[in-house]
């Protein structure tokens, strides 16, 4: 298993500004991905942002120019910066990992990959 400590949210009034917080550790070989998703009542989840073993990052629509992305995949640990929040940001936000682990008694690296329990952001005045 993954396990994650997850951090950084709570409520902010509209314009405020929000520091999320993964790591991501256990019997991990390698990273490949590890992103930001979250989901709102009665909503699908969905990506926020991701950032990727060569340092490249992808980001959703609704993110770009207001939240950054930054972590090192290596040491598993990712953050979110987010500002400009809004009240249509209110969702929980979850930590996902994707890579290679080693599986106790194995020998060779497989893939998987894993979510957080979540952090709730709610932004509201």
């Amino acid at each position: 298993q993954v396990q994650f400590v997850e951090s950084g949210g709570g409520l902010v009034q509209p314009g405020g500004s929000l520091r999320l917080s993964c790591l991501a550790s256990g019997s991990i070989f390698s990273t490949s991905r590890m992103g930001w998703y979250r989901q709102a009542p009665g909503k699908e989840r969905e990506l926020v942002a991701a950032l990727d073993s060569g340092g490249n990052t992808n980001y959703a629509e609704p993110a770009k120019g207001r939240f950054t992305i930054s972590g090192d995949t290596a040491n598993t640990t990712l953050y979110l910066q987010m500002t400009s929040l809004k009240p249509e940001d209110t969702a929980a936000y979850y930590c996902h990992w994707e890579g290679l682990r080693l599986i106790e008694g194995g020998l060779i690296p497989t893939p998987h990959n894993y979510w957080g329990q979540g952090t709730q952001v709610t932004v509201s005045s």
